[in-house]
Order: C-alpha cells, then sequence, then structure tokens
C-alpha cells in the first residue's frame, strides 16, 4: 500500500506532465528532450530535491512534495536551502534558484525569489514552463515595477478631484508594499469608473501590466465603462485611450489577445470558462501534441474548477460533487496560472 507521500507525488507528477512538464529520473536525465524537464529526486548538495525544475536545459527552480493534509506555510524555508544548494554540474539560469514550489498534490504553493520581497502563495497547480522562462528573462518582475509605481510619474491633477487622487495614491502604495488585495471606497457618483481607468492607464503605462480584467456585474455597466475608456484622454500626451490601446467589451468565449483592457460581466467570464475548450485552443502552441485531447481535458477541468470555486462562495451548485471538482482544480492550470 502507498504511504501518504507517495500518493502525494502520483498527484504532482500528473499535475506537473499536465503543465507541460517531460519528468525524468535522475538515472536517465535528458535536459534536451523539451523546454520543460522535471527530474525526480534531484540531487543537490548535502540532499535531493523532491523535484528539480529545468526551462531550456537550465536549472530554475525545484518542488517539495508533502503528503496531504501537510501544512505548507513555512515549508518555503526548506525550499529556499534547496534552492542555495545546486550541484555545479547543473547549468543554470541563477543562484540560488528562483522559483520554488510546495505541493501536497492537491494544495500548492509558489515562491518567486525575483520579487523584491519573496512571499509564499497559493496557486492552483504549477505553471507552464513557457511562463517560467518567460518571467525569468524579464528585466523586472511586475512587483518590482510596481514597487517603483508610486515614484515613476506623478499623478496629473488638473482632471481628478482630490478623493480620486487620494484613491489612487493609495492603492498604489499599497501594490508598492506587495499588498496583492485592495478595495477602494467611493460614494456613488464619486467617479468610481473614471478613477478606475486613471489608474488603469498608469498600470498598463508605468508599470508594464500585459492585459487587466474589469469586471461588472451588470451588462449595462459594461457598456458605460466602455464609453468612459473611449472618452478617456490620456494626461501626458492628449490621445485617447482607445488610439493608444485596445479595449475589448467581451460577447463571446473569444478573447483577444491584443486587448489590454477586457470589461466582462461575471456571468460572462464564467460561461467563458465554461466553454474553455474554444480559448484554450487559441492558446495551444502550433504544433502541440495531442492538443485537442488536452483542450477538451481542460476544458471540463476549468468547468469543474470554477463551479466549485463559485459553490464556495454560495452561488447555485453545477455539476460535479465538490469532491470531483476540488480533485479537477488542479488541471485547469494551462489556463489560469499562465
Amino acid at each position: 500500500m502507498s504511504s501518504p507521500e507517495e500518493l502525494a507525488r502520483e498527484k504532482i507528477d500528473k499535475t506537473l506532465t499536465e503543465c507541460g512538464w517531460i519528468l525524468q529520473n535522475r538515472s536517465t536525465i535528458n535536459l534536451s528532450a523539451g523546454r520543460g524537464i522535471a527530474i525526480r529526486e534531484g540531487l543537490l548538495k548535502g540532499g535531493e530535491a523532491d523535484y528539480l525544475l529545468f526551462g531550456d536545459s537550465k536549472a530554475l527552480g525545484t518542488v517539495e512534495a508533502k503528503p496531504e493534509g501537510y501544512t505548507l506555510v513555512g515549508v518555503e524555508e526548506q525550499s529556499e536551502k534547496y534552492g542555495k544548494g545546486l550541484l555545479d554540474i547543473y547549468p543554470k539560469w541563477r543562484e540560488p534558484l528562483p522559483f520554488a514550489y510546495e505541493s501536497t498534490g492537491t494544495e500548492t504553493r509558489f515562491t518567486s525569489r525575483l520579487d523584491p520581497s519573496p512571499t509564499s502563495r497559493n496557486v492552483f497547480a504549477f505553471h507552464t514552463p513557457e511562463t517560467r522562462l518567460e518571467w525569468i528573462q524579464q528585466p523586472a518582475q511586475l512587483s518590482a515595477r510596481l514597487a517603483d509605481l508610486p515614484a515613476r510619474d506623478q499623478i496629473p491633477k488638473g482632471n481628478l478631484w482630490s478623493a480620486q487622487i487620494a484613491a489612487i495614491q493609495n492603492l498604489e502604495k499599497s501594490l508598492a508594499a506587495n499588498k496583492r488585495r485592495a478595495l477602494i471606497q467611493m460614494a456613488t457618483g464619486s467617479g468610481k469608473t473614471y478613477t478606475a481607468v486613471n489608474f488603469v492607464y498608469r498600470l498598463i503605462k508605468l508599470a508594464g501590466a500585459r492585459r487587466v480584467l474589469f469586471l461588472v456585474d451588470r451588462g449595462n455597466l459594461g457598456d458605460q465603462t466602455l464609453k468612459e475608456f473611449q472618452q478617456f484622454v490620456t494626461p501626458d500626451d492628449g490621445r485617447k485611450f482607445t488610439e493608444l490601446y485596445n479595449v475589448q467589451h467581451l460577447q463571446s468565449v473569444q478573447l483577444d489577445r491584443v486587448s489590454r483592457v477586457c470589461i466582462s460581466t461575471i456571468q460572462r467570464l464564467y460561461s467563458m470558462l465554461r466553454e474553455f475548450v474554444f480559448v484554450f485552443l487559441k492558446m495551444l502552441p502550433q504544433g502541440a501534441s495531442n492538443a485537442s485531447r488536452q483542450a477538451a481535458r481542460c476544458a471540463r477541468s476549468t468547468k469543474r474548477c470554477i463551479a466549485l470555486r463559485m459553490e464556495r462562495a454560495g452561488w447555485p451548485r453545477h455539476d460535479g460533487t465538490a469532491e470531483r471538482a476540488n480533485e479537477w482544480a488542479r488541471k485547469s492550470q494551462r489556463f489560469l496560472c499562465r
């Protein structure tokens, strides 16, 4: 009978494979087999990592496996030691290794040491090798760019009320302090949407945000938000926002990949994720093997994942039990964590 840790590793193996990593034993290492290689029980100075991750033939991270039910908070200290103990025979992107995961197979935490203040956080599962390689080759991570945002450029005050200026300044201070969740509370009629558009512009131009999701709870609010972006005159060069960046008001499940702002109702987003197979096929690299089967599997996975999250939030229950949804939630990684 398998031990709890062996069962956890079976789940981790499965999830790594579904996220694009090629699993290998340390006795048969072939770093040229693909872009992302995960070596089981990779040797380190003074020990071994449960999984040693390589991207484009260079080491970039580790995975520490724990049995289901194990408290992962605090395990990142162990992962940090692994990141500093790479053998000299291995090529590496940098030392210490920048990425660390701790996982039980059902719960996974992630730390990026490229961030100014590395902090462990929950993720759905593992990022794809392509995402890891993209991050490691960026001159500055998003967290670093957000940390510099308050000092990058003074907020134009000509068209903003004092409450709007204070809201933007405090939000930027919050993000600069690596507080990933923030709430702006403003009275009705105080210009919340206009404030948000101002901040989105700063987020894209100064912090280099790739895409912003603007969620609304009713379709007419989506129309109003789109008009706000279309009418917004950028304070530095006088052009309209939509002359500089594409804004998409989602009306179907097709995502415009060049849009920098996507406006959607909560209901539309849920519908889009349920019809995930169409979007996922668009995201797969050309020539990917078994693309159709992977897309169909991830479509079902995402549907169950979102159903579970909505159920936990008090929404009406959809197909699948909570137990099955929790099992399938890990499989949505290729979309939700890219």
